[in-house]
C-alpha cells in the first residue's frame, strides 16, 4: 500500500491526471452503466414531448425573430409561451429572457398571487437561502411579502428529510398558497420527486381544495419523464440558466400552470392590465427555443455527471447524496468534504476543469441574499449558468459541496477528475 501522498506515474491524456484517480473513474463510470441507461429512457421521452410541443404549436422560423419597443404581437414570444405550456402539463405559461434569475420568477409568482392577508406556507421546510428576504424571514422594511402584510408559516421536514404529511394536511387549512422547494438547495434532505411533490398536493389539497400549490422546480426540468404540473400543482417556476435553456438560453425563466395564475404573475412582472401582451422579446427568442428543444439531452448529460460524481466520491470515502440507488429530484450530488480545505480544493478543481474562466481561482465571499461566505465555482459560457458544470457551497458545517451541471458528460467528467486532482495536489484526498 503506497504512501498518502507517494507520487505515481502520471498518465497524460491531455490532462495531468493521477493513473490512481483515472482507474477509480473507469470502475465509477462501469458502475453507473445501470443508471445510465435509465437516464437516457427518460431523455428520449422527454425529447419526445418536447418536439410534439414544437410540431402542435406550429413553431415556425418567423418565431425565431425578435421584437423590439412594446412587443404587440410577439408571435415568436407567444407561441414560445404555448410551447412550454404544453411540455410543462400547464394550460399557460409566461416565458420571458426579463426574468433576472429563477428568484426573481419565484417573487413575481407569490406577489403575483398573494395578497395581504394571505398566508403563505412552504411545505418543504425553510426555503432557499435567497427567498428568505423575499418572504420576510430575514430582513425588515425592505418590501417583502411580510412589509405587505402576507403571513408566513413552514412545515419541517420529518428527520429522514421527508415531507410531514399530516402537518401539512394541518396547516394548508389557513394558508393560501403552498410551496414546495423540489430541489435540495443547500441542505442534504433529499429532492423531491413527482410522485412525492403529488402527495405533498393531495394532503394540502386534501384540506383545503382552492390551496394554491407552487413548486419552485429549478434544477428538476426533464429529471423526470412528468412534471409537478402532471402531479396536480397549480404553478411551477424555473430558471432558463438552469435546466430548461440547456445552457443556450442566455438568460431568463418560466412560470407555467394554471392560465388565471399564469396572468396575475404576468400582470406582476409587467403591470396590471398589460401583462403578457406587452415585453419584447429583443434577440433572445431563437436561443429560448434551442434550448428548450436541447434540454432533454443535455439535462441527461447533467444527470450522468451528477450519478459519476457520487459514485467516484463514494468510492473514495466521501459520503455523498442522494445516496446510490435512491431515485432523483434534480441534478445536483451533494457531497460531503467535512473540512473547508477541501471544500474549497474541491471548487477551485472544477474551476479549473471548466472550458470558461478555467485560469480564475474562485475564493469565498459575502454573496448578497446569502447568511454566509459562499464558495462559487463556475467557468460557463452564460454566468451562474447551473446546467453547466459547478460546485458551490456556503462555507459552514458540514461542507458539503453541491456538484451539478455539465453539458456534455465528457467535459463533465474531466471537470471532476481535475476536482480531485487538485484536492489530492493540495494534500486532501488519499490514494493508495
Amino acid at each position: 500500500m503506497a504512501e498518502i501522498f507517494d507520487p505515481k506515474p502520471i498518465v497524460n491524456k491531455g490532462f495531468e491526471i493521477d493513473e490512481r484517480i483515472l482507474n477509480i473513474a473507469d470502475k465509477a463510470e462501469e458502475n453507473c452503466a445501470a443508471e445510465f441507461a435509465s437516464i437516457d429512457r427518460t431523455a428520449r421521452i422527454n425529447g419526445e414531448r418536447v418536439l410534439k410541443a414544437f410540431i402542435d404549436n406550429k413553431v415556425s422560423a418567423a418565431c425565431m425573430n425578435g421584437t423590439a419597443g412594446y412587443g404587440y404581437g410577439d408571435l415568436g414570444r407567444d407561441t414560445l409561451d404555448a410551447v412550454y405550456a404544453q411540455v410543462m402539463g400547464g394550460e399557460d405559461a409566461l416565458v420571458r429572457h426579463s426574468f433576472v434569475s429563477g428568484t426573481h420568477a419565484l417573487t413575481c409568482a407569490l406577489f403575483g398571487v398573494l395578497r395581504s392577508g394571505d398566508k403563505l406556507v412552504s411545505l418543504t421546510g425553510a426555503p432557499y437561502d435567497t427567498l428568505e428576504e423575499v418572504i420576510g424571514i430575514r430582513g425588515k422594511g425592505n418590501g417583502s411579502l411580510a412589509d405587505f402584510g402576507v403571513g408566513y408559516d413552514q412545515v419541517e421536514l420529518l428527520p429522514d428529510g421527508t415531507p410531514d404529511l399530516a402537518e401539512i394536511f394541518n396547516k394548508a387549512k389557513d394558508a393560501k398558497v403552498a410551496y414546495i422547494q423540489r430541489s435540495r438547495g443547500y441542505s442534504l434532505r433529499p429532492a423531491f420527486t413527482v410522485d412525492g411533490i403529488a402527495e405533498m398536493v393531495k394532503a394540502a389539497k386534501g384540506s383545503n381544495p382552492d390551496i394554491i400549490v407552487m413548486v419552485d422546480n429549478c434544477y428538476g426540468e426533464f429529471v423526470e419523464s412528468k412534471e409537478p404540473l402532471h402531479a396536480g400543482a397549480d404553478l411551477i417556476i424555473g430558471s432558463l440558466i438552469k435546466n430548461p435553456g440547456a445552457g443556450i438560453a442566455e438568460t431568463g425563466g418560466y412560470i407555467a400552470g394554471r392560465s388565471d395564475l399564469v396572468e396575475q404573475c404576468a400582470y406582476r412582472l409587467t403591470c396590471v392590465g398589460m401583462g403578457k401582451e406587452v415585453g419584447c422579446s429583443l434577440n433572445q427568442n431563437k436561443l429560448m427555443y434551442q434550448g428548450l428543444f436541447f434540454a432533454p439531452e443535455v439535462v441527461a448529460n447533467a444527470l450522468k455527471t451528477a450519478a459519476f460524481t457520487g459514485e467516484i466520491m463514494s468510492l473514495l470515502g466521501f459520503k455523498c447524496f442522494p445516496e446510490k440507488g435512491a431515485k432523483r429530484g434534480d441534478i445536483i450530488t451533494a457531497v460531503l468534504m467535512k473540512d473547508k480545505e477541501s471544500l474549497i480544493a474541491f471548487c477551485q478543481g472544477i474551476q479549473k476543469g471548466s472550458p470558461v474562466d478555467s485560469f480564475v481561482i474562485p475564493e469565498p465571499w459575502d454573496m448578497p441574499g446569502y447568511d454566509s461566505q459562499v464558495i462559487m465555482a463556475a467557468g460557463s459560457f452564460n454566468t451562474g449558468s447551473s446546467i453547466e458544470l459547478s460546485a458551490d457551497a456556503p462555507l459552514r458545517d458540514p461542507f458539503a459541496a453541491y456538484v451539478q451541471g455539465g453539458l456534455t458528460f465528457s467535459a463533465g467528467r474531466m471537470g471532476v477528475l481535475i476536482a480531485l486532482q487538485e484536492m489530492f495536489d493540495k494534500h486532501c484526498l488519499k490514494l493508495f
